[in-house]
């Protein structure tokens, strides 16, 4: 699926080129630091991650603004280049930064700047259809000739980071990154990684315990981004749109949908927080059913950083979520 050029010019424009750093917005654009290891995060998991690694050895931000959907961004030319001044750039890949290829390859000395592909050895999985069957293909050429990066996530499924193992092995990789960057400090980054793993530990203790005891396992999701999550906890999602939020689902598609929420008593339809939930909401209230969040952690908004909110407490809301729905 490609990018619609049209909404992130608009988005871009409305929401500049802020960007996260030191826990909350910043609308003046990626800013690195002269006195400490300047590591940026494609999107703000990494960026959560590595903050909690480096503590004060470094300076992190996130290329992708707060409240922006990842999906609809990309770099203008200066952040490029404050990319590729950076020491630490960490990215998910599998798909989810169709810029990213491109950001490499301008780099004149590949050797000033370590890269941390993220996703690089997890397990991922193949990506499918967006959709129910056809989906895909129907609205394949309705973006053929869009201006920017295709972003379609290709072979894999790149929301890796939903399944809390995958996210520990995410950090790990950020963790050899910096560790690399910066070899003084690498006793105190493989110190706090050991701290933030029992995080992920206990996380997936807490998801693995409490889904497994609950008699319901359909989810539907307005972003097909949840199959790493349902694959560890033996949950099944249906999603309206696909791997990219700006995905539109066909009529049938709505229909089927439709069919599967009365044939499997579903009582809740789960949307996210940055893009559009007017289709969630227009199915659920046709159906005389609710709405909950889901969040997929492509990114907080700067309500939620200021408010403290980071990866843990918004898959702790999102477990709770589940817990509603799946009674």
């Amino acid at each position: 699926m490609k990018l619609h050029s049209k909404l992130a010019g608009a988005m871009a424009l409305s929401l500049g080129i802020a960007v996260l750093a030191g826990g909350c917005g910043n609308n003046s654009g990626i800013q690195l630091s002269t006195e400490k290891t300047n590591v940026v995060a494609s999107f703000y998991p990494l960026y959560d991650f590595a903050s909690k690694i480096g503590g004060d050895r470094i300076h992190a931000v996130s290329a992708v603004p707060a409240g922006v959907e990842p999906h609809d961004w990309e770099p203008k030319t200066r952040d490029i280049s404050q990319i590729l001044k950076a020491d630490v750039f960490a990215y998910q890949g599998a798909g989810l930064e169709g810029w990213v290829d491109d950001l490499l390859k301008s780099r004149k000395d590949k050797n000033s700047l370590i890269t941390v592909e993220a996703s690089a050895g997890l397990d991922l999985i193949e990506a499918e259809d967006h959709g129910e069957e056809g989906h895909e293909d129907e609205h394949k050429d309705d973006h053929e000739g869009e201006e920017g990066h295709d972003h379609d996530h290709g072979d894999f499924d790149p929301h890796a980071w939903l399944s809390p193992m995958n996210a520990k092995k995410m950090a790990e990789a950020v963790k050899n990154g910096l560790a690399e960057a910066d070899p003084a400090n690498k006793a105190e980054y493989e110190a706090n990684f050991a701290k933030l793993s029992t995080s992920f530990d206990e996380l997936d203790r807490k998801y693995r315990d409490t889904l497994s005891k609950l008699p319901k396992k359909d989810i539907v999701v307005s972003h097909k981004a949840f199959a790493y999550l349902c694959r560890d906890y033996g949950l099944n999602q249906v999603a309206i749109m696909g791997l990219t939020p700006d995905s539109e689902p066909t009529a049938q598609d709505m229909k089927n949908i439709n069919n599967f929420i009365k044939e499997h008593q579903v009582k809740y339809i789960f949307f996210e927080e940055l893009v559009s939930d007017k289709l969630a909401k227009t199915l659920a209230n046709d159906l005389k059913i609710e709405t909950l969040v889901l969040n997929p952690l492509e990114g907080l908004t700067d309500a939620q950083l200021k408010a403290g909110e980071d990866y843990f407490s918004t898959m702790e809301k999102n477990l709770q979520n589940l817990v509603k729905a799946l009674q």
